[in-house]
């Protein structure tokens, strides 16, 4: 079966890689998976024989009729779950599960937001993601963005490996990493009586201009003044670039600029 491009489709072949998924997702027989696109059924081999119970969703009709074929037994027994839609369109109504998968690169962003945002969050995520992406979130090179502490304020990320261009069929054009995100929650908000809309606020008006300062970037929705009083608080000098702030100096930020 040819691989849609139109579905960002690329199917994971290495072994190695499908094993360290699943060890990533330190899975056992009580867990509750939820697998995006599975495809072939490559991965949702090694989730199965886990003993995890799998929700896979599926957007490819042609692939949940072969995943539906390949799969009979695990189908029958309640073990495997298969939904032909749109994982965009899909609403987790599950108290507890994990997501576990490997993801059309084009919809990473909408993914991480939608399940990282929801009231119903996954208790870690592994997903395989373009290398530079992943090196972007975990931020190897002591730059943050606006992904990194996007995801950061939600759980922790980690890189677990690397993975070449040649693990897939069809070869993207890019090496991908594995990426798990662990202890999700809300706990930030949540404690602090803060709004995701009030810290994302802040966040994406802190980037707003990467040529400008961060100071100046946060004058534009909060008085001047009041910012370089919350600069000297929080020890921070008025020439600091977003950048170069961590997720901590974030919500001092979002708690202190109102």
């Amino acid at each position: 079966m040819y691989a849609k491009k139109s579905l960002g489709q690329n199917f994971l072949k290495s072994e190695k890689a499908l094993n360290q998924i699943v060890e990533a997702g330190r899975l056992s027989s009580s867990d509750t998976v939820l697998e995006i696109g599975p495809g072939l059924g490559a991965l949702t081999s090694w989730l199965l024989y886990s003993g995890a119970k799998v929700i896979g969703v599926e957007k490819d009709d042609d692939l949940t009729i072969k995943l539906r074929e390949m799969f009979v037994s695990e189908i029958k027994t309640g073990q495997l779950t298969l939904m032909n839609e749109d994982i965009l369109d899909f609403e987790p109504k599950l108290d507890k599960y994990k997501l576990i998968a490997n993801i059309p690169y084009n919809i990473t962003g909408a993914i991480l937001e939608k399940f990282l945002s929801c009231d119903k969050q996954p208790e870690l995520i592994v997903i395989l993601v373009q290398k530079e992406v992943a090196l972007r979130i975990v931020s190897r090179d002591e730059k943050e963005s606006i992904l990194s502490i996007s995801i950061k304020i939600y759980g922790e990320p980690k890189l677990v490996d690397t993975v070449k261009a040649g693990s897939f069929s069809p070869a993207p054009k890019v090496d991908s990493a594995i990426l798990a995100i662990y202890g999700i929650s809300k706990s930030f908000f949540e404690e602090n009586k803060v709004t995701e809309e009030h810290f994302f606020k802040i966040l994406k008006s802190g980037f707003a201009s990467k040529r400008k300062k961060l100071s100046s970037n946060l004058s534009v929705i909060f008085d001047k003044a009041k910012v370089l009083e919350t600069f000297e608080d929080l020890g921070l000098s008025e020439n600091t670039r977003a950048e170069d702030v961590p997720l901590e100096v974030w919500k001092k930020l979002s708690l202190k600029l109102s």
